[in-house]
């Protein structure tokens, strides 16, 4: 089969989980998968560790699970899209059961079921003790490539998507140097997050928001951009990406020390269980204050720690650390983004023709903070859904496209020292200013930065908009929470006038509120 034979299929951009189970669910009908990498490779998704969640004890319910992801969220979620995904996910474990994915039982058959942050209940299930994501996408993965109606292209990046009379005519994409253009009606955003903006970040470098860019540049809206979950435990080193020591080994009873020994969250309400946001900006302040900061699991694990979380402890004995008797040197890292591309109940985007899934999708799931392991459940259970509506659009005239100007392959390495000084765990609006001003004249030009610099652009106006503390975000100079709740949304349009506000004056608040509500 040629790249001829594909054009007017269906086209999903991503091989992680959330593009692999959409290409599943509109199977029958042929599709195009395209992957930056290898399927398996290079995705966020064969990263994680901690698991999926789902109401399966005896003594958990949806509704349990659901006051859980609200009070996570601070106010910010969706309930009707909390309330679906939640009681969609027992189901969903099955599905991916039926797919091939093995998870981890107890010894009387039953899953085994896991305590992770601001969890009230065990519910997280796991494959492989900590290596959920890569059996995920193992299996899923293996599924895809014996589906006849998905035709995979790996290798390919896409770098532009053409538009037509307001909706998705095609992409454009290169493979080993050649571009390659698909008209197509149906397009899937399943790209994953930003993570590769920061210097310490869990995901693949390479994950700064591509898909954000593709679709603003389309003209999509995009909302909630500042909220970056930075996870409490990357291990700390030169490795990158950083290494994730899963919040699960906190829900065994590991905990927060510094170099002294000291238990700084001890006073905190959940203490290591806290909600991420707050685990993580204890971490921070420890480490800003010149301490170092350790994980450990010596007594509630011991000499059981390879036993538990073998992939893990092999990590920590790659850095010349053995978990079992010393505890872990840890740091906060860039790990999850809640907004995204503003799409409603069935991953539809503002753009016709446009659809986004998993990360790079704000559905409202996870509101201003994602309770842990609810990403792997939505991005599983939301493929069906934007299968389901992808099937069920009317199909568009196939248009000739107009020759495009390839873009050149993204590089993040100009951005990402600007990004990791003014969005990370602490945010100010003097130091957000000062990074609007660098990032918009590279937004607007033509090479290789140009695209990391507007999505960190995008994420930075976002902050400077929300002029309090919520969630994952977190402003100094407006440390308390509004008692209003409201959701942010942003085009490119509305960046770039954004900006050129901030050019002229430094207290633009009222107009960018203006041009975001």
């Amino acid at each position: 089969m040629t790249t001829d034979d594909l054009h007017g299929r269906p086209v999903i951009i991503g091989g992680g989980i959330a593009g692999l189970m959409t290409a599943l669910h509109l199977a029958p009908e042929p599709v195009v998968l395209i992957s930056k990498a290898t399927l398996g490779d290079e995705t966020s998704s064969t990263l994680a560790q901690g698991g999926i969640a789902a109401s399966l004890g005896s003594d958990d319910s949806p509704d349990l699970h659901l006051a859980d992801t609200l009070a996570a969220g601070d106010a910010l979620c969706d309930e009707a899209t909390a309330r679906r995904v939640v009681e969609a996910a027992p189901r969903a474990i099955e599905h991916l059961e039926r797919l091939g994915v093995y998870f981890d039982h107890a010894p009387g058959g039953t899953l085994l079921l896991g305590l992770e942050a601001a969890h009230s209940r065990r519910r997280i299930v796991h494959a492989g003790g900590d290596a959920t994501g890569r059996e995920l996408v193992r299996a899923l993965a293996a599924a895809v490539r014996q589906t006849p109606s998905i035709a995979v292209l790996e290798g390919v990046e896409v770098r532009h998507l053409f538009v037509e009379d307001g909706e998705i005519a095609g992409v454009l994409a290169v493979g080993n140097g050649d571009a390659i253009t698909l008209s197509t009606g149906p397009v899937v955003l399943a790209t994953g997050g930003t993570g590769g903006l920061f210097h310490h970040t869990t995901n693949p470098l390479g994950s700064f928001g591509q898909g954000l860019a593709l679709a603003a540049r389309a003209g999509a809206e995009l909302a909630d951009l500042e909220f970056v979950q930075f996870h409490p435990t990357a291990l700390e080193g030169p490795r990158r990406p950083m290494p994730l020591i899963s919040e699960a080994v906190r829900g065994e009873g590991a905990v927060l020390v510094d170099e002294r020994g000291r238990r700084f969250l001890a006073q905190t309400p959940g203490c290591e269980l806290a909600p991420r946001d707050v685990v993580a900006r204890g971490v921070w302040r420890q480490l800003t204050a010149g301490h170092r900061v350790f994980l450990d699991a010596r007594q509630c694990l011991g000499p059981r720690f390879a036993e538990r979380f073998l992939a893990i402890a092999l990590l920590c004995h790659e850095a010349g650390i053995d978990p079992a008797i010393e505890p872990i040197p840890v740091r906060p890292a860039a790990h999850y983004h809640m907004g995204g591309v503003a799409v409603d109940a069935e991953g539809r985007s503002s753009l016709r023709g446009l659809w986004a899934c998993g990360e790079v999708a704000r559905t409202g799931l996870h509101g201003a903070n994602r309770l842990a392991s609810n990403s792997l459940i939505e991005a599983v259970t939301s493929a069906a859904w934007v299968a389901a509506s992808v099937v069920a659009a009317s199909p568009g005239v196939r248009k000739r496209l107009k020759p495009a100007i390839v873009p050149p392959r993204p590089d993040v390495s100009r951005i990402r020292p600007i990004a990791s000084r003014a969005l990370g765990i602490e945010r100010d609006g003097e130091t957000l200013r000062e990074a609007a001003g660098v990032l918009a004249p590279i937004a607007v030009g033509h090479d290789a930065a140009s695209d990391p610099a507007l999505v960190a652009l995008m994420i930075t106006i976002a902050a400077l908009s929300r002029e309090e503390s919520r969630g994952s975000h977190f402003r100094a100079d407006f440390p308390q929470r509004d008692a209003q709740p409201r959701s942010l949304r942003l085009t490119l349009d509305g960046t770039f006038e954004a900006a050129a506000i901030l050019a002229d004056t430094t207290s633009a608040s009222e107009a960018l509120l203006d041009r975001m509500a």
